[in-house]
């Protein structure tokens, strides 16, 4: 009996602990709880605080860029003035950001590493490049005006500071692009908020540029009574000094869809960058590794190929066509009609294609946060509203006023199915990004022939004293299922960049017609395209990166 009573108080004893130290840990716990709460408090404001400094630069940018192609109070010396201050001041932020982070070491990163793809780094890269070739050319342009042009100055120092803006961002986003930022959380977010909306400015500089440069009002519509400012140098009395003018001005003019696709480009990397600011990175990342074989894929390549010189030589044939006056362009739109419903028409098959692979490849969705695909999917439904938004107001104008001829049949056809393809790739492309990679899966089961095969090669190579290894070829063959999807993957990607290439150079079949300028009159007609249009032609671009994605995922 005494033993049982010493057993009996010693369990009470060890219960009174036990309950001593749950209630510690729960106080632990709640203390903890609460300098969490404090955190995200903290994160919260500093993050509202950017977001709100964001929102004032890009309307007031949006209202100075628009004032000046709108009205003549407002001058190009102005905006560009505006926009050397946003340039001046991100580069600023930039420099003291990467010598901060260097003199800190790594200490206060961690790495993100689906941010800044290798695909997205060197597109960033190539139209760097080729926005500054851009931004050389308008410096020789605006030299030869300099003895008569009033403001001279601004004119070539905004493409000078442009320049350093490029050289300065490339390197930054190839250096940081993945970082997430775990100190001065505060000055990052607003640093990246005025990044964004810097590059937004600058593009919407260069989209209202362009716009306003490929915007003819037809000689048929004599109603229209505004007036758009595109850039002068000089008033018409100022004559350039060089012979070569003419043609630094009209080769900068081809070069503007790369800085408008840089630009972009460089805001979608400033805002994963922003998301991750504060973000601790958990769990194993997976490297995707673009490779290509030709054994892999051939269909796809081979019919993206031939779409691609098909709307080369549409492409080319209607903007020869379009400047002749004998036919009234109607050959030209009817092949160009004829041409984009033919591939928006194999682009669906190809689509539907790959959506059922899909349902037929039972594959598991990706987990875990992950900011880059999140913006690629709001990036691809959000862009395709542009197509929406002019195929829409096609189909009313066409059916309102009864259009029934052969343009107008191609019109309304090729309207309704950009809205279908543009919805089924969405579909494929969103669903594809969302699908774990295939040799993520297959880690977890990896014991199929290939593996084995694998690691026997490996094995046998580090006994040999060799330094590479060939993976077998005649086992490790991809199944019918992956061919197929990387074949889809292939041919939209090329499909999407010839559809990229023909509005981001100046076809403007819109205003080529006469329907929707007489149903809704120019200035609404031009309104519509001019806004819709940009983010048509993003989307493409846009698709072509993702599917990329895609195929190395398949």
């Amino acid at each position: 009996m005494p033993f049982n009573n010493r057993v009996i108080e010693a369990s009470a004893s060890n219960i009174e602990t036990a309950s001593g130290h749950e209630q510690e840990e729960e106080s632990a716990r709640g203390l903890g709880s609460e300098e969490a709460k404090l955190e995200r408090t903290k994160n919260t404001g500093g993050k509202l605080i950017s977001g709100i400094v964001s929102v004032n630069i890009l309307f007031l940018g949006c209202a100075i860029v628009f004032g000046s192609a709108f009205n003549k109070m407002i001058t190009v010396v102005h905006r560009q003035m505006c926009l050397i201050i946003l340039l001046l001041l991100t580069i600023l932020w930039m420099i003291f950001h990467m010598v901060h982070n260097f003199q800190k070491g790594q200490n206060n990163l961690s790495k993100d590493i689906h941010a800044a793809p290798v695909w997205l780094r060197a597109c960033l890269v190539l139209f760097g490049l080729l926005s500054l070739l851009m931004d050389v050319l308008k410096i020789s342009s605006y030299v030869g005006y300099v003895d008569c042009d009033s403001g001279k100055a601004i004119k070539i120092a905004f493409p000078v500071i442009q320049a350093v803006f490029l050289f300065v961002q490339t390197y930054f986003f190839l250096t940081h692009a993945k970082d997430c930022v775990l100190s001065n959380k505060n000055i990052t977010w607003c640093g990246l908020a005025i990044t964004l909306s810097t590059n937004l400015v600058v593009w919407m500089e260069a989209v209202t540029e362009e716009s306003l440069h490929q915007t003819e009002i037809p000689d048929f519509y004599t109603n229209y009574s505004h007036k758009i400012f595109k850039v002068s140098y000089g008033d018409k009395t100022c004559k350039c000094n060089q012979s070569a003018c003419k043609i630094f001005k009209g080769a900068y003019h081809y070069l503007y869809p790369f800085n408008i696709e840089y630009s972009l480009f460089a805001s979608a990397m400033a805002y994963v960058m922003w998301k991750n600011v504060g973000r601790i990175v958990e769990g194993h990342n997976h490297h995707h590794i673009f490779k290509f074989h030709a054994k892999e894929v051939c269909l796809g390549p081979m019919a993206g190929v031939l779409v691609v010189l098909a709307g080369l030589v549409t492409f080319v044939f209607y903007e020869v066509r379009s400047q002749m006056e004998d036919d009234k362009e109607n050959a030209a739109l009817q092949i160009y009609f004829l041409t984009n419903i033919v591939i928006v028409c194999l682009m669906s098959v190809f689509t539907v294609v790959g959506s059922i692979i899909y349902i037929l490849d039972h594959r598991d969705h990706v987990s875990g946060k992950n900011p880059m695909r999140s913006l690629d999917v709001g990036l691809l439904v959000g862009s395709s509203l542009g197509q929406f938004l002019i195929s829409y107001f096609t189909i009313v104008a066409v059916v309102a006023t009864g259009g029934t001829d052969y343009i107008n049949s191609l019109n309304v056809a090729w309207a309704v199915l950009s809205v279908v393809q543009m919805s089924l790739q969405n579909y494929f492309i969103i669903k594809g990004l969302h699908r774990e990679s295939f040799h993520v899966q297959q880690s977890v089961v990896p014991s199929n022939l290939c593996a084995v095969q694998e690691r026997t090669e490996r094995s046998s190579v580090a006994e040999s004293g060799y330094t590479t290894y060939q993976l077998c070829s005649d086992v490790c063959k991809l199944s019918w299922k992956r061919r197929v999807l990387k074949e889809v993957s292939v041919f939209l990607l090329l499909a999407n960049i010839i559809l990229w290439v023909m509005p981001a150079y100046g076809a403007r079949p819109q205003f080529d017609q006469t329907i929707e300028i007489v149903f809704y009159k120019f200035t609404l007609w031009a309104t519509v395209v001019n806004i819709g249009l940009p983010f048509v032609i993003f989307y493409r671009l846009h698709s072509a990166a993702s599917l990329v994605e895609v195929y190395m995922t398949s």
